[in-house]
């Protein structure tokens, strides 16, 4: 696939017309042409060609980063460096969401594009009309051969390319090998939303390789499965299982935005009772609408693109509250999409629910009974495909991904069943529910619908086997994972959260994003600062920029278990508590009550405690580091013995102590 709109040698790119080159860069732009875009091209075209005059390579007009949705606006191939340029036309200085923006654009070639993983990629922000600086030479301390972002205004840039090609050594780069390159690229969640609603396809935004393969066939054996429910007027649940960070959410958004039209009976909603992740992806949504709209000359409005988003992603609750409303008419949407289905409410938590706060006495319904029949009010056809996360289940009342199926099983006969093949492990709890099946029609297993690959770290897939090894006491496995994910993912533990913060931040590079996530049972932290009943907003926990006190960037507000789950973050700072404590008999629960910690017993209560964990240790994309307090003899609350036992036993594990 042809990533830019113009390429060619920099010798025939400096022997061509300024109109030929504009000419190729219109026909292959894909949105309305504006003129500041085309005077941008313009300056671009006449300045490189003045400047490129000595310089053998390559050049590429508008490359393609799909997993940002953006363009780089030039790269150059020079001997052995890549170099991004980024261009702010007429600007006088330098701004800090410039640097960065550059500087993504950089790691994203370094750490998705297979033929730039090992050249030296020289970032370069262009403010044409900024004074003359000095420019700076020089490697990130990763040593990745990625440099820091170098600051340039156009007359200088003939110098920084200069002096970047005498800072480095190596081999041409082969241009023929590099074109040929596979980008595999691995977006966050709030990525892919946005890459999805602006048209791009599920696998031009997600890894290609052949580990990574199953998450568009199970993409396309659910829009199968719904063009088969329609052809044949049947209604179906199907049931998509998957690891932590393998990309449910990305399925279910995929097949969200490729039905949002509402005149057509394919039309489907993306549902999740996971507040935070809705809010978090609505607004990151409206607010990229607003800006791809400023960008284009359409001045939206941030309200109306607030409401264009709702109409497919929405909180599962508000749904099922529109239906109670209106009890005999089926819903707008054919297709609905419950993500982390396994949270969705039991008989007793619905019920107690409905009466408390919705008036309904007498509701004799779990959560799946109800929605399903929601969906069974259409009279030809529907589908309700859940999402089904195993081990995640982190609140009281969440019934599991067994109460689907023993919804279909009592009360829609009639109902064609799709499970993955998958779905009989372990930790989804539903061995008898499935023996139940067995004597029932329609009910077809499908490998398809199983997705066995976390893509959350691009940099290490066995992160989430590494942290169930962990919390299930399976230390020598522990070890023999780590020892394979530690040179691509680095996990360090300190009893110093100032030594933590300062890793974090020496960590990330351009907006890679960090924060701080504790337990919401964490409640011995505010010596340290960290306050988990203190109210943050995670909207701007995730969106907001580096310079906003609300956001992850300031590492003042931390965010729990439920504001993460089914987020990522590139560098986290997991601060443990003595809520979830190691000792010599394993772990050890507890909740902080009034003036001391108690024991948890109930086993339920347990596994959500052993789960939010969990949730904590796998939102890095890239690394962690894990902060286990060294407590306060004078303190009952929060003794040396309740914390070191922990750090005793994560440093078995392998990890470095910082």
């Amino acid at each position: 696939m042809k990533r830019e709109y113009y390429s060619d040698s920099i010798s025939n790119f400096l022997r061509s017309s300024t109109e030929g080159i504009l000419g190729v860069l219109a026909v292959n732009n894909d949105f309305a042409l504006i003129q500041t875009q085309r005077d941008a091209w313009r300056i671009q075209i006449a300045e490189l060609q003045r400047i490129l005059k000595p310089f053998q390579g390559s050049i590429y007009f508008e490359y393609s980063i799909p997993r940002m949705g953006r363009r780089i606006d030039v790269v150059l191939l020079i001997g052995p460096v890549i170099f991004v340029l980024e261009f702010k036309v007429g600007e006088r200085e330098f701004t800090t969401y410039a640097i960065d923006q550059v500087c993504d654009y950089a790691l994203d070639l370094k750490n998705f594009h297979d033929s730039s993983h090992e050249q030296y990629i020289a970032p370069v922000l262009i403010a044409t009309n900024a004074k003359d600086t000095v420019p700076i030479i020089a490697v990130t301390p990763q040593n990745d051969r990625l440099l820091f972002p170098i600051k340039s205004n156009i007359n200088q840039l003939a110098k920084v390319i200069v002096d970047a090609l005498n800072f480095v050594d190596g081999n041409d780069i082969d241009v023929n090998q590099w074109e040929s390159g596979r980008y595999c690229p691995t977006p966050t969640i709030i990525e892919a939303a946005m890459a999805l609603y602006n048209n791009h396809s599920v696998a031009e935004i997600t890894r290609s390789d052949a580990s990574a393969t199953n998450l568009s066939q199970t993409s396309a054996a659910i829009s199968k499965i719904i063009s088969s429910s329609r052809e044949n007027s049947h209604k179906t649940i199907c049931l998509v299982t998957g690891v932590p960070g393998s990309g449910k959410t990305l399925v279910g958004l995929d097949i969200a935005t490729k039905h949002i039209d509402a005149d057509d009976d394919l039309y489907s909603v993306y549902l999740s009772g996971n507040g935070p992740l809705v809010k978090i992806l609505c607004e990151a949504l409206a607010r990229d609408k607003v800006k791809r709209g400023r960008e284009a000359g359409d001045k939206t409005k941030i309200g109306a693109a607030r409401s264009n988003v709702k109409t497919f992603i929405q909180n599962v609750h508000h749904f099922r509250d529109e239906c109670l409303l209106d009890k005999g008419a089926a819903p707008v949407e054919h297709v609905a999409i419950f993500d982390e289905a396994q949270r969705a409410w039991n008989m007793e938590q619905t019920s107690s629910f409905m009466r408390r706060k919705k008036n309904t006495l007498n509701f004799n319904q779990s959560e799946p009974e109800f929605l399903i029949s929601c969906m069974n009010r259409h009279t030809d056809w529907a589908v309700v495909v859940c999402l089904v996360g195993g081990g995640q289940e982190i609140n009281t009342g969440e019934a599991g991904i067994s109460e689907w199926i023993d919804s279909i099983n009592r009360s829609f006969p009639d109902w064609h069943i799709c499970i993955s093949s998958r779905l009989t492990d372990s930790e989804y709890n539903t061995e008898k529910v499935l023996a139940d099946l067995r004597s029932r029609q329609h009910v077809t297993y499908h490998d398809e619908l199983h997705l066995a690959v976390s893509m959350r770290s691009f940099r290490a897939e066995d992160v989430s086997l590494l942290v169930k090894q962990m919390l299930d006491l399976e230390i020598d496995s522990a070890r023999q994972t780590y020892e394979k994910v530690k040179d691509r993912y680095p996990i360090v533990i300190t009893r110093d959260l100032s030594k933590a913060k300062k890793w974090l931040k020496g960590q990330a590079r351009g907006s890679e994003r960090y924060g701080i996530v504790v337990s919401s049972q964490a409640e011995r932290l505010k010596p340290h600062a960290i306050d988990v009943k203190s109210p943050m907003d995670p909207v701007h926990w995730f969106l907001d920029e580096k310079d906003d006190v609300r956001s992850s960037y300031y590492l003042e507000d931390v965010a729990t278990e439920f504001d993460v789950q089914g987020l990522e973050l590139d560098w986290a700072c997991v601060t443990w508590d003595a809520d979830f404590r190691h000792n010599l008999s394993g772990w050890s629960h507890h909740s902080f009550c009034g003036n001391r910690w108690n024991k948890i017993n109930k086993e339920e209560r347990r596994q959500y405690l052993k789960n939010a964990y969990r949730v904590l240790l796998t939102r890095a994309r890239q690394g962690m580091v894990l902060v286990i307090p060294n407590g306060d003899a004078e303190d009952h609350t929060r003794k040396s013995q309740f914390y070191d036992g922990t750090f005793n036993y994560l440093k078995e594990v392998g990890f470095s102590i910082l």
